[in-house]
């Protein structure tokens, strides 16, 4: 890997990187309890298969969904709704709290 691939590459992984050391999980996991609980879980493991399971899902799926779900690039009204309160801050601390939960994998039967 030679040139601006490589500087790419390193750019891509220290965001990831400052992104999740900054976040706070414990302020994660207020907001979770606040905002998105009673949907998801506060594990983010919901038992309603109406709502996705976001336990384990990776932090920058998670931060970018939401980040969508904000600026209207994501289409759902429920979840404009919520993120279109969320700081920046926010969407960081819940993405790395939802992120380091277990993730709970359903089997069809």
């Amino acid at each position: 890997m030679t040139g601006p691939l490589r500087y790419l590459l390193v750019a891509v992984l220290f965001g990831a990187a400052t992104t999740a050391a900054a976040a706070d999980m414990k302020t994660g996991e207020a907001k979770a309890k606040e905002v998105c609980q009673a949907c998801h879980g506060l594990d983010g493991n919901s038992p309603t298969p109406d709502y996705p399971k976001l336990g384990g899902q990776r932090l920058d799926y998670l931060a970018k969904a939401l980040r969508d779900y904000k600026s209207g690039a994501r289409k759902n009204a429920i979840m404009a709704g919520f993120a279109g309160t969320l700081s920046p801050q926010d969407i960081a601390n819940l993405a790395a709290y939802y992120a380091a939960q277990p993730p709970v994998l359903v089997v069809p039967h």
